[in-house]
């Protein structure tokens, strides 16, 4: 599973087959919060990808605004933002050798 930019959104919903979240004790990462202040969109969005993932468990990491971070986590892959687009397919088809 890949996804990039608000695309992670996707993933708050996701279990494990024990139950627990998908990102929970993991690496991953989606639009920061100072990403989503920074285009005046926080009040649009259901959660803010941030806060979401820290609170299901998630290992959230992120890189200055607007540069490239990407997380793997077995067959999770997370890009930040646009800006991570390449390195993320990058990492998709490295897990797919």
């Amino acid at each position: 599973v890949a996804a990039v930019c608000h695309g992670p959104n996707c993933l708050a919903q996701c279990k494990k087959p024990d139950g627990s979240a998908l990102v929970a004790g993991g690496p991953c990462t989606g639009f920061s919060n100072t990403e989503e202040e920074a285009v005046k969109l926080t009040g649009a969005v259901p959660w803010l990808i941030e806060d979401k993932f820290k609170e299901l468990g998630g290992l959230y990491e992120k890189g200055d605004d607007w540069t490239c971070k990407v997380t793997v986590a077995g067959k999770l892959i997370c890009g930040q933002n646009p800006q991570s687009s390449e390195a993320a397919a990058d990492a998709v088809v490295a897990a797919l050798k």
